[in-house]
């Protein structure tokens, strides 16, 4: 009997070993049930940003492409801006030769002037304030003794010299 008892015991051990085994087994299968519906979605997910990237990417090379006809159609725009550049240059430093050598000029003619007339005497006045009143204060300086009106170009030349410096700023 002890036979028959024992192995009643191990029958009864056995089937509720069993029994939590298929409830562990079950609980695992829901969870690897989860898991596969997840990764479904994750996939559906991958494969939506997937075609985004590719729609986004495409657009980005139509952008591109664009950009470089458009920068095509400017480079003879900058070409010109790069001649201006220079023309302007060239004109500047010939502008600056000129007005070298007619203050040269004026500058040999005040001092054969003030050679040819030692008896005179020169007064000195507080310089002026401004670069325009020193300016034609020069002038005035220089042709003073010249015809009359002789010297006032060079006034109309020094304000409008100086309205276009302003309008420029």
């Amino acid at each position: 009997m002890i036979y028959q008892i024992s192995v009643a015991l191990i029958a009864v051990a056995f089937a509720v070993l069993v029994f939590f085994l298929i409830r562990t087994l079950k609980s695992a299968q829901s969870s690897l049930d989860n898991v596969s519906t997840t990764l479904q979605e994750v996939q559906k997910t991958i494969d939506e940003l997937s075609y985004e990237v590719k729609q986004t990417v495409r657009h980005a090379n139509d952008i591109t492409v664009d950009v470089q006809q458009k920068m095509k159609k400017i480079d003879p725009v900058m070409e010109s801006v790069e001649n201006l550049g220079e023309v302007l240059n060239e004109v500047t430093a010939a502008a600056k030769q000129v007005s070298t050598t007619l203050m040269a000029k004026f500058q040999t003619k005040r001092n054969h002037a003030e050679q040819t007339k030692p008896s005179e005497s020169v007064h000195v006045t507080a310089p002026p304030a401004t670069p325009t009143d020193r300016t034609l204060q020069s002038y005035e300086a220089t042709y003073k003794d010249g015809a009359k009106g002789g010297g006032n170009w060079m006034k109309y030349v020094d304000v409008a010299a100086n309205v276009w410096q302003r309008m420029r700023k």
